[in-house]
C-alpha cells in the first residue's frame, strides 16, 4: 500500500470511529476491535496493548495493565489490588444485569411488624444496585473517553498532515514551474542534491551543500547575469561582477520591491543561507540541518521568483 493510501485510509477509520463514539452508533466492544486496527496502522503498541486488555481482561503482573486501571477508574482497593478486573464487554454485561436486577426490585406491599424489615431490605438493594450501575458505568465512559482521545489525536494529526502536504505540494509546483521557466538548469540539479542528502554520509552531505551553494550562484546568473556595471543600494555601491552573486540576487530583489523593510529581510535570508552552505562544505553538519539548508534555499529560490510574477 503506497504512504498516501495508507495515510488516507487511517484518516478515514479515525474519522469513522470519531462517528462511532460520538453518536453511539455501535457497541464499545465493536469500538475496541476497531480501534484497536487504527492503532496496529499507525504503530501505537501502549495503545494496542491496552485495547488487547480491554478484549481479555486485565492482569495485576504488567505496569501498563495497572496504570490503564487506574486510567479507567477500575480500582476498588489498589493496595489489595481488589478492581474490576474484567474487560471491557464483561463491564457492558455487569450493567444490563444490574440494571434488569433494579428493575425486577419492588418495594413489598406488605404490613406487620416485619414490614418496615423487608422494605429496608428492597431499599437497601436498590440502593446498592444503583451504586454498582454508577461505577461500572464510571469505568465505560472512561474508556470511552480515553478512546476518544487517542482516535482525535491521530485524526487531527493526519488531517493537519495532509493539509501541509497538500499546501507544500501546490506551492512545490508552483515554484518548480517558475525555475522551469527561469532558470532550468537550476532545476537540473536538485535531484542530484536530493540523492546525496539520501544517503547521510559526511562526503555525500559535502557534496549535496556544494551542490546547493552551485545552485544558488547558477540562480544569481539566470535572474542577473554579472555586468561590469554597479548599483547604488542605501548609500552603498554594489559590484555586480562574476563573482558577486549575492549582490546580484539582491540588485533583482531591489528591483522588484518596494518594501524596504522585505528587502532588508530577504538580505538577512540570504546572507545566513550563503554563510551556512559555505561553512557546511568545511565544517560538520548533519544529515538533518543539510536538508533543512536545502528546502530552505529552495524555498527561497521560490519566494525571489514570485516577485517577477507579482510585479
Amino acid at each position: 500500500m503506497s504512504n498516501q493510501s495508507r495515510s488516507e485510509h487511517i484518516l478515514e477509520l479515525a474519522r469513522e470511529l470519531l462517528d462511532d463514539i460520538e453518536l453511539s452508533r455501535t457497541s464499545a466492544e465493536s469500538l475496541v476491535l476497531k480501534a484497536s486496527r487504527l492503532a496496529r496502522w499507525v504503530g501505537s503498541e501502549e495503545v494496542r496493548y491496552w485495547l488487547k486488555l480491554e478484549m481479555g481482561g486485565y492482569n495485576s503482573t504488567n505496569e501498563t495493565s495497572r496504570k490503564y486501571m487506574s486510567i479507567t477508574g477500575r480500582w476498588i482497593d489498589k493496595d489489595k489490588d481488589i478492581g474490576y478486573w474484567g474487560p471491557l464487554a464483561q463491564q457492558e454485561a455487569s450493567i444490563a444485569a444490574e440494571k434488569a436486577k433494579l428493575a425486577s426490585l419492588r418495594t413489598p406491599d406488605s404490613s406487620g411488624e416485619w414490614a418496615s424489615v423487608a422494605i429496608a431490605n428492597v431499599t437497601n438493594a436498590m440502593n446498592q444496585t444503583t451504586t454498582n450501575i454508577s461505577k461500572i458505568s464510571a469505568i465505560k465512559s472512561r474508556v470511552l473517553a480515553q478512546l476518544h482521545s487517542f482516535v482525535s489525536e491521530v485524526y487531527y494529526e493526519k488531517e493537519f498532515d495532509n493539509l501541509s502536504e497538500s499546501i507544500f505540494e501546490r506551492y512545490k509546483s508552483t515554484v518548480d514551474t517558475l525555475i522551469s521557466d527561469n532558470c532550468g538548469e537550476v532545476l537540473e540539479k536538485i535531484p542530484s542534491v536530493m540523492a546525496r542528502l539520501s544517503d547521510g554520509d559526511e562526503e555525500s552531505i559535502s557534496q549535496a551543500l556544494v551542490t546547493c551553494r552551485r545552485i544558488i550562484e547558477a540562480f544569481a546568473d539566470s535572474i542577473f547575469p554579472p555586468t561590469d556595471q554597479t548599483l547604488e543600494i542605501g548609500g552603498n555601491t554594489l559590484k555586480l561582477d562574476a563573482s558577486k552573486h549575492q549582490n546580484r540576487i539582491n540588485a533583482y530583489v531591489h528591483q522588484h520591491v518596494q518594501s524596504q523593510s522585505r528587502k532588508q529581510k530577504i538580505r538577512q535570508n540570504l546572507s545566513n543561507l550563503f554563510d551556512r552552505v559555505s561553512t557546511g562544505v568545511h565544517g560538520d553538519v548533519t544529515a538533518e540541518e543539510a536538508k533543512s539548508l536545502f528546502l530552505n534555499a529552495y524555498l527561497f529560490l521560490g519566494e525571489i521568483l514570485h516577485l517577477k510574477k507579482a510585479t
